[in-house]
């Protein structure tokens, strides 16, 4: 007897929960620095401030005051770059990512939910819809910085089932970052790494979900 194949074993695809940054936004921090600092002087205030960590904690809920603050108290000569960061955040946004609005669109056209889970500053969060439109075509996003929970935390993703009540067996959770999807797998998601649009198109379209051949 031939095997079914998995796509028909599995339960259906009814929602989908996107992260936002380099799957339908573009971000790139240095987008802030252009004409402000040298590539290198931003490097520099990246690796002595820990920039991952402070954008994380930002992330998760801590006021850019407080951040510049503790900036200031450590790394007096840094502190005015993080107040470029934030005044010129919307210049970290270079568009929607390649292809990905597409399948927004298509997927809210076969009748699927489809919801937001994004680790990102409540201050800075408004112009992310702004530069990727498509943000707007979501249900609903749960934004980290106004929740105080960050991927991967496993606290994160169930708020989110529960908010927007999805069932992970039927819900596709696709991210850039391994360890996010892998977070996500482990709470019973579909969960996809997102790489590019056309690689989305093909995951999703090999779980059952009805999109065009790219």
């Amino acid at each position: 007897m031939t095997p079914e194949p998995a796509a028909r074993r599995r339960p259906p695809v009814e929602a989908v929960l996107f992260d936002l940054g380099n799957v339908l936004v573009r971000w790139d921090p240095h987008g802030a620095f252009r004409g402000v600092a040298s590539h290198d002087d931003v490097e520099q205030f990246f690796a002595d401030v820990d920039f991952p960590e402070l954008n994380r904690r930002a992330d998760a809920g801590l006021p850019w005051a407080d951040v510049r603050t503790e900036v200031a108290a450590s790394h007096p000569a840094h502190a005015p770059l993080v107040d470029a960061y934030v005044a010129r955040f919307a210049a970290t946004l270079a568009g929607p990512v390649p292809g990905s609005a597409e399948i927004v669109r298509e997927l809210r056209a076969l009748g699927l939910r489809l919801f937001g889970l994004t680790n990102w500053s409540a201050e800075t969060y408004p112009h992310g819809p702004r530069a990727a439109p498509a943000i707007d075509l979501l249900e609903d996003v749960l934004v980290s910085g106004r929740e105080g929970l960050v991927k991967p935390d496993p606290a994160i993703f169930e708020r989110a089932a529960e908010r927007f009540g999805l069932d992970p067996a039927r819900t596709v959770f696709v991210d850039d970052a391994p360890a996010n999807v892998d977070a996500a797998a482990d709470l019973g998601f579909v969960a996809l790494r997102f790489t590019a649009a056309d690689v989305l198109r093909r995951d999703l379209r090999g779980l059952g979900v009805r999109l065009a051949a790219s």
